[in-house]
């Protein structure tokens, strides 16, 4: 059986994403049998080697659809990208040309994600500032694998232990948030959850939909939401044949889905489900951004850039998150 190709792309070089990499990637071979591929300046992972004192035996990766070279166990590749307009960069700090370089090594790898090199994308984290002073409109990684896949509207679910964790409203005021839970954008992510979580071998379990208002409202005494809203949604997907429930209290759903009483929660707005599955366990979160022609995975941290090049940061949330691309590649199927 051919062993799961798995792309890594380490993020900002300026930031902790490259050591982290290089951590994760000494952890986990030769006894997690995957083939990693990072997608970077060769440059960059050398710099990685010399901070974490981390030596893996490396081998170019030939891109293109040119065969490969036998695979030894423990063996990481470089798909060099040459992103960086010089060699010469400074760890911790935010730089223009570090934006570009990671852009690129985003794009490459989604291109080698669409041809059928690699089976995931795990993505380290990249400096919203360092991009936008490149002069890249689009403000972060979902923006950036939408574009350069061509897909439309790709979501992201949060994943920790056994809870799992989809978003109704994201980057916005929480008054705006509030405004935006109509009974028609629930009933369609309702439905766009489902066929996420069908797209990485979930097909059972019921989706619970998180209350907006306190006790869910109480029947409109403490906000109309959920009568006007969210109870429709619910009640037209179930017409539809869809298995979900709710809306269940903000304060009890998480511990239910934890507790495998349901496959995931759709949580109504951006802190909401974070602080659910930060105070869980900050370090193991993870994000899939699914909706995709290719699974991708990521940490759900920044660029640390205050500790970057000191060989400080863990490299926990970067394990979990090849491990999450190594347990949903081999069921993953686009919708």
């Amino acid at each position: 059986m051919a062993l799961p190709i798995i792309g890594i792309c380490p993020g900002d070089p300026a930031g902790i994403g490259p050591e982290i990499t290089v951590k994760a990637l000494k952890q986990l071979l030769p006894e997690e049998s995957f083939i990693p591929v990072i997608f970077t300046d060769r440059t960059v992972l050398e710099s990685a080697f010399r901070i974490t004192g981390i030596s893996l035996d490396w081998a170019m990766w030939p891109c293109g659809g040119n065969p490969m070279p036998s695979h030894e166990p423990g063996r990481v590749y470089l798909a060099e990208v040459k992103g960086l307009p010089h060699p010469e960069w400074k760890m911790g700090k935010v730089q223009t040309e570090c934006g570009i370089a990671s852009v690129e090594y985003i794009r490459q790898a989604v291109d080698a994600a669409i041809r059928g090199e690699i089976q995931a994308l795990v993505t380290g984290p990249i400096h919203k500032e360092a991009i936008k002073a490149a002069g890249i409109s689009k403000p972060g990684h979902t923006e950036l694998l939408a574009e350069f896949s061509g897909s439309d509207d790709p979501m992201t679910m949060f994943e920790v232990d056994r809870l799992r964790i989809f978003f109704l409203t994201r980057h916005v005021s929480l008054r705006r948030a509030c405004e935006m839970v109509t009974r028609e954008r629930v009933y369609h992510m309702i439905l766009k959850c489902r066929r996420a979580l069908e797209s990485i071998g979930i097909g059972d379990g019921i989706l619970a939909v998180a209350g907006l208002n306190p006790h869910s409202g109480e029947h409109g005494l403490f906000g109309d939401e959920e009568e006007r809203a969210i109870v429709p949604a619910i009640d037209q997907a179930r017409r539809d044949h869809v298995s979900v429930i709710g809306p269940i209290s903000a304060d009890s759903v998480f511990h239910l889905a934890r507790r495998d009483r349901y496959a995931a929660v759709l949580s109504l707005y951006h802190d909401q489900g974070h602080i659910a599955v930060k105070t869980l366990d900050f370090e193991r979160t993870i994000a899939l951004t699914l909706g995709l022609p290719f699974l991708r995975t990521s940490v759900d941290h920044g660029t640390a850039m205050d500790i970057a090049g000191r060989n400080l940061a863990g490299d926990l949330s970067m394990v979990c998150a090849i491990q999450a691309a190594l347990r949903y590649a081999p069921v993953f199927k686009p919708f």
